[in-house]
């Protein structure tokens, strides 16, 4: 799947228009809508079947020259994970499978390096923070937030391509990654769990000139 979306972006990439390129002191804002898939894993190497969902994001990018730039965005994230299990102690102790519904408001800041002969193309790297907004489990449809904890941090990597349609108008295609730092759970006996998510984003891209 990553590849094919690569093939994709490059195809793209090659056949785009030439317009002006960025320069220092533009600023280009952005809307994006995104495919998400997650999933946790310990230090051991233990990974959940993963989840799927959405992102919603808006961003915010100021470019210090034609190949760099520092981007913040603000996301709604869907995370979490499938076939996990909730524990039951009262009146006996007890078990059954659901899966996890996480959604956070997702906060990075990254540096953005443009490149390719029209600087269309982009890297970024840098860190995050999320806030818990909600945690479900779907079985029972059961509020778990509890036992999450509020805040997770991590890192963010992407790549991408914008497709000029105008000098001021850009249409972008993206794929991104998120890896946490911080346990998931507020109370955790054994190996830290940890968020890991991709997304495969569209967006537009306004330049503001």
């Amino acid at each position: 799947m990553k590849r094919l979306f690569i093939v994709v972006l490059l195809a793209l990439g090659f056949s785009s228009a030439t317009f002006a390129q960025q320069s220092k002191g533009d600023v280009e804002f952005g809307f994006n809508l995104g495919y998400n898939y997650s999933t946790v894993s310990n230090s051991e190497g233990d990974s959940t079947d993963p989840g799927n969902g959405i992102n919603l994001g808006a961003s915010a990018d100021y470019y210090f020259s034609d190949r760099w730039s520092i981007k913040g965005k603000m996301i709604y994230d869907q995370k979490g994970w499938n076939n996990g299990f909730v524990e039951t102690y009262v009146p006996t102790y007890s078990y059954y499978t659901t899966d996890f519904n996480l959604n956070y408001l997702t906060i990075p800041v990254m540096a953005n390096w443009h490149f390719g002969s029209k600087r269309n193309w982009y890297l970024n790297f840098g860190p995050y923070a999320g806030f818990l907004l909600s945690a479900e489990e779907t079985a029972k449809s059961k509020d778990v937030k509890d036992s999450f904890n509020s805040t997770d941090f991590g890192l963010a990597l992407g790549i991408g391509v914008k497709i000029p349609v105008t000098d001021k108008l850009k249409i972008s295609l993206e794929y991104d990654d998120q890896t946490g730092f911080l346990d998931v759970f507020k109370i955790n006996s054994g190996s830290a769990v940890r968020n890991s998510r991709g997304s495969f984003n569209i967006g537009i891209n306004f330049l503001l000139k």
